[in-house]
């Protein structure tokens, strides 16, 4: 690969768009335009922008051209979800999906990653935290792009959920479900601002120090997965998504003594391990290693390593019904059947008076569980008040914060205030990868 690649981003995806060009922006036919726009969707499912209707609307900048999409929202179906407006660099190309018209910005991956360094975490992080992120971000978005093209070249139909019989239903969301781009810009894929969140000289300059640099193992990019919070040990990839073990993303602790831990497979194991704090990099309340890695509004979040949740019995079966669909009657029971390595639970029976039934993955049982999602689904349950086998309250006792697979990132964090470069981050994360230059 001599050049860089491009990234095609998806922003965002409503009935209309209001956006403004600042600097001159080339239409395909070579018209010039310029400042406040607005586009929305015809009945025939097209764009219509300033009289122009067409499947795509292309607007490429001039050489110092960004524009700004108004009313972004940020934190989709999460805890922390707004709107705002944010700025971006590079092409802006508007089209049609599922009725309403999405956004999608076109720019050099080693632009994209200087926001998505930005986005993710705080730019004043660390040098070195910094660096192994910008390998990540860029393996992991990469090996995307690329996984994209075999499964469109293989399966034109191809689904990233599988669906269980009468007593079971599991499910997994990757970025497979987007078609026409290559990742969106939210916490689904990872999360991008554009030029929102000012770069630093510190993010550029991680940037630079590992151009091109991606992680591979077997001579194959890695699936460079990343969260917040791992909550002491690693989770395995094929307990969130499909059903595939790699090798670099096995189970360890997050801490010095990496192969001392529990087995969390076993329920009475990860109940102790949940109940207590144990030892690890990501278990830290230091403020100052924290805003390396939280947004503001990030911030808000404080209880991560270990966290409690607690629903009356109406609360959690107007929840489970609104968020589902599945009328369960009363809820009587949430018992865990099956737990991966870091002890999150990737499938959950759900016992009510009208229905049981089982849910997974991890994804699924987060939001099916809470309003937005549960910090993880690294959890135990607790039932109270229990009167005639019906519970009048539940409280979930979790740890970890996201999906628990690949790099921590709190846990990173702490590991570059301790002194360990960048590669020595990566390599306690990606089991016996390699780090390779590809442009």
């Amino acid at each position: 690969m001599s050049g860089v690649p491009r990234v095609k981003v998806g922003i965002m995806n409503e009935p209309e768009v209001n956006f403004v060009l600042f600097g001159e922006y080339r239409l395909a036919d070579g018209t010039i335009v310029t400042g406040e726009q607005h586009a929305e969707v015809t009945a025939e499912g097209q764009v219509a922008w300033n009289g122009t209707v067409a499947d795509v609307v292309t607007f490429e900048p001039s050489e110092n051209g960004f524009f700004e999409l108004k009313g972004v929202t940020i934190g989709v179906n999460f805890h922390w979800e707004r709107k705002e407006d944010q700025r971006f660099s590079g092409a802006l190309h508007l089209i049609v999906e599922n009725g309403k018209l999405t956004a999608v910005n076109v720019l050099p991956v080693e632009d994209y990653l200087l926001s998505v360094i930005s986005s993710e975490m705080s730019a004043t992080a660390s040098l070195e935290l910094l660096k192994a992120h910008a390998v990540i971000s860029r393996s992991w978005l990469l090996a995307q792009i690329d996984k994209n093209k075999r499964i469109t070249e293989e399966h034109e139909d191809y689904k990233a959920c599988e669906e269980g019989g009468e007593d079971e239903m599991i499910k997994w969301y990757d970025r497979e479900d987007h078609v026409n781009f290559d990742v969106c810009a939210d916490d689904h894929c990872q999360r991008y601002q554009g030029i929102t969140r000012q770069s630093t000289e510190r993010v550029r300059d991680a940037i630079k120090a590992t151009w091109g640099e991606v992680l591979t193992y077997g001579g194959e990019l890695c699936d460079a997965r990343f969260s917040k919070c791992c909550g002491g040990v690693y989770e395995e990839f094929e307990n969130c998504w499909e059903p595939k073990h790699y090798d670099y993303l096995e189970a360890r602790r997050d801490g010095e003594d990496e192969m001392n831990f529990p087995d969390l497979t076993k329920e009475a194991a990860a109940e102790e391990w949940i109940l207590t704090s144990p030892k690890a990099f990501c278990n830290t309340t230091d403020k100052q290693i924290l805003s390396q890695v939280l947004n503001n509004y990030d911030q808000e979040t404080t209880d991560f390593y270990r966290w409690t949740v607690e629903y009356t019995q109406e609360e959690l079966a107007a929840l489970i019904l609104k968020r589902s669909g599945v009328d369960y009657g009363q809820i009587l029971d949430l018992q865990p059947v099956a737990r991966g390595t870091s002890g999150r639970l990737y499938k959950l029976k759900i016992v009510g008076t009208k229905k049981t039934l089982t849910i997974g993955k991890e994804l699924e049982i987060r939001r099916t569980l809470s309003p937005s999602h549960l910090y993880s689904s690294a959890f135990i349950v607790e039932r109270h008040d229990v009167t005639d086998g019906v519970p009048g309250k539940f409280v979930l006792r979790g740890a970890g914060w996201g999906h628990g697979v690949g790099l921590c990132q709190i846990g990173a964090a702490v590991m570059g205030e301790k002194g360990h470069n960048y590669k020595e981050i990566l390599l306690h994360y990606f089991i016996n990868a390699n780090i390779t230059t590809l442009y």
